[in-house]
């Protein structure tokens, strides 16, 4: 099973800065409370669309069907992300 810090480095290297294509920013940049949307990175829907996909693939964890609230609960940070996805690993 991965680490959380497993687990966020996947998620800024991979999915962020890979999938995503940042270009202006590195993974050691994303600082791990900074807010994914709005004020922080500033992804939109459509990105956040592609960040559940590359978590479905990276993690094997299914996302779709989640209520808007749990979303944006979970979608907050890379810290948030990590401990989300570290939960539905371990279930």
């Amino acid at each position: 099973m991965k680490t959380i810090e497993e687990i966020k480095s996947v998620i800024k290297q991979n999915i962020l800065i890979e999938r995503l294509e940042l270009e202006d920013i590195t993974a050691e940049e994303i600082n791990d409370n900074d807010q994914l949307f709005g004020e922080g990175l500033g992804l939109d829907s459509v990105e956040a669309l592609d960040v559940v996909a590359g978590l479905e693939e990276e993690f094997g964890v299914k996302l779709q069907g989640l209520p808007q609230d749990e979303i944006q609960k979970h979608f907050f940070s890379v810290e948030t992300l990590s401990q989300f996805i570290a939960s539905k690993l371990g279930e």
